[in-house]
């Protein structure tokens, strides 16, 4: 008998069973009988009984499809972070940490186009400061400033620089964090080069003032490299200084065709 979830994530749109859900998240986006399958999610959320991966997957797929149930349970959860059913259910692979907000983030990053069909930017919008409230907080498994889009980043300035203040003033203090807070931090103030590359320039250098971990300043380096303005060459400089080959690779104009950095590298 096929259960609930397997209907609605177990199966594609032409009938056809699949192992992974995200199959279907995927193919939603260009099928409009991804709308049939949104009651069916809601409920799957909201059962208290159902399995928390199963109620993760489908908060995922509702937000991926920009609906208004999943950007506002999204928002709801963001509230009480790790009281949700699934805390802990999906874990990052370098840190052992929670990455279900880096899930949801990565979802609410490609509903942009339904978004803005469903009339649901607004709630997008909100996801996304919601989320980056989070920031100081709990692990996103590098997705968070490399998914923002350059609207997101413009709508949540606030926000980031908020999250951004605390995040400095506890790592200042002394607090032990479950993950790496300071690498998180640098990559959401990394995507503010795409809106105001001053400010981003002022987050990332107060950022890494104090003794930086080899991985902040690799995922520093693209962002950094980006920048055009003496306060960013000035910037630059010290990271030249202070970062190790690959750092000085990506600020010496040849990055990595993957993007601003690669996982591959290890910490150091």
């Amino acid at each position: 008998m096929t259960t609930a979830y397997e209907a609605l994530l177990g199966t594609d749109f032409d009938g056809s069973p699949t192992d992974d859900p995200y199959d279907v998240i995927y193919d939603g986006h260009d099928h409009p009988r991804h709308r049939d399958r949104v009651p069916g999610l809601v409920a799957l959320v909201a059962d208290p009984g159902g399995a928390a991966g199963e109620r993760l997957m489908a908060l995922v797929a509702l937000v991926s499809w920009a609906e208004p149930a999943g950007f506002e349970a999204v928002v709801r959860a963001a509230g009480d972070p790790r009281a949700t059913p699934w805390y802990d259910w999906s874990i990052d692979r370098w840190f052992s940490a929670d990455r279900s907000y880096g899930l949801f983030c990565e979802a609410a990053a490609g509903s942009r186009e339904l978004a803005e069909e469903k009339g649901t930017t607004a709630l997008r919008t909100e996801t996304f400061r919601a989320l980056i409230g989070l920031a100081d907080r709990e692990g996103f498994d590098d997705r968070l400033g490399d998914v923002l889009d350059a609207e997101a980043v413009r709508a949540c300035l606030p926000e980031i620089r908020a999250v951004i203040d605390r995040g400095i003033a506890r790592i200042r203090d002394g607090e032990r964090f479950h993950f790496d807070v300071e690498t998180q931090l640098v990559d959401l103030a990394g995507s503010v080069t795409r809106v105001d590359e001053e400010l981003a320039v002022d987050l990332l250098g107060r950022l890494l003032a104090h003794a930086p971990s080899g991985r902040a300043l690799q995922h520093a380096a693209g962002p950094v490299a980006r920048c055009q303005g003496p306060a960013g060459r000035a910037l630059a400089a010290r990271l030249w200084d202070s970062g190790n080959a690959y750092v000085r690779e990506v600020l010496g104009g040849r990055e990595p065709a993957g993007g601003d950095f690669r996982t591959d590298v290890p910490a150091g």
